[in-house]
């Protein structure tokens, strides 16, 4: 079995016995209270976690941090996305909402964070520019 088979696994079981936990708070994942974790618990059990596995020095040394999770996220979804601007257009709607940001323009600047999307970006603008469609 892949790791991404299992985790989907793991994942597609809490899900069952989350949908049936009585709790007023709308997180997906709980606490042990009930309630959805706080930010400085979740950073201080990433930074553990990374530690543990290695990928991190002691504190203040450099190693992946817990939002390059979310950044690599919505690069990859949007690397993913088809590439003609309705398709475009509603992605960054639902990713920006999904992130939470306030306002979509907010979300653009993912556009520009990866060679692969500059590339699509450079090949629609030459595209565009020797007069074909996006």
């Amino acid at each position: 079995m892949t790791r991404a088979l299992s985790t989907r696994r793991a994942l597609e079981g809490y899900l069952a016995v989350r949908i049936k936990m009585a709790s007023v708070d709308q997180a997906v994942l709980l606490s042990t209270a009930g309630t959805g974790p706080k930010y400085p618990t979740v950073r201080a059990v990433f930074l553990s976690l990374m530690r543990r596995l290695g990928l991190r020095g002691a504190p203040g040394q450099p190693g992946p941090r817990l939002h390059d999770l979310r950044h690599a996220f919505a690069v990859r979804s949007l690397e993913h996305c088809r590439a003609d601007r309705p398709s475009i257009a509603r992605h960054m709607v639902g990713l920006s909402t999904y992130l939470g940001h306030a306002h979509v323009s907010d979300t653009y600047w993912y556009l520009q964070a990866t060679p692969a999307l500059m590339r699509q970006i450079a090949d629609a603008g030459q595209a565009l520019h020797q007069g074909g469609q996006t």
